[in-house]
């Protein structure tokens, strides 16, 4: 279990690194997750702990707004959490989603591209999260953006290579799980809105 490996390599060169990703299926689901995950969470939980409390951010020609260090490290903990999570049951659908559409692999090795997939198609966002060391809400929503068209495209391209199916089969299944990424983001949004309702919002510096 190599930590971090292919993270470069899906940036550089995609569709060769599919290809070794699909070759490693004997790593297992969990193994591609614990040696992944957990590490790259760090950096948009990290930069945005800094960001919020060291720089702050402002919108116009309004005062700087920073988070006091509890709050921002009580919500950086929820968000660390939540990207995990997130992580894992995207994986968890793509690997349900393989069986609808006829994938021939065993069921461990579903297991392991489904979350493979989710991982390796989520690193391009969670690489961004570097740009929280400076929160600004245009240039966070700009280079998030950028790095959310980046990671469907990696969707498009490795779920045929991965699942070893046809193209236009792909492009179906990566489709449909493009509309469960952006519902379970939406569901974390809203999750988001409840958690702060019970008392862990922000609290701002006076």
């Amino acid at each position: 279990m190599a930590i971090l490996q292919h993270t470069l390599g899906i940036f550089l060169h995609p569709e060769s690194e599919w290809q070794s990703i699909r070759q490693q299926r004997r790593e297992g689901f969990m193994g591609v997750f614990v040696s992944h995950v957990p590490f790259l969470a760090l950096i948009p939980v990290i930069c945005a702990y800094i960001g919020v409390t060291a720089v702050g951010w402002q919108v116009g020609s309004d005062e700087v707004v920073r988070l006091t260090s509890v709050s921002a490290a009580s919500l950086c903990f929820l968000s660390y959490v939540g990207i995990n999570l997130g992580v894992y049951i995207f994986g968890e659908f793509i690997n349900w989603m393989e069986r609808t559409f006829g994938v021939k692999d065993s069921a461990e090795e579903r297991h392991y591209e489904g979350t493979a997939m989710a991982v390796y198609v989520t690193t391009p966002m969670m690489i961004a999260g570097l740009v929280l060391l400076y929160p600004s809400p245009w240039l966070v929503t700009s280079v998030m953006g950028i790095a959310g068209a980046y990671s469907v495209y990696l969707l498009y391209q490795g779920i045929p290579i991965l699942m070893n199916i046809p193209k236009d089969q792909g492009f179906i299944f990566a489709s449909s799980a493009v509309t469960t990424g952006l519902v379970l983001m939406v569901t974390m949004m809203i999750a988001s809105v409840i958690v702060w309702t019970v008392g862990v919002g922000p609290v701002y510096v006076s």
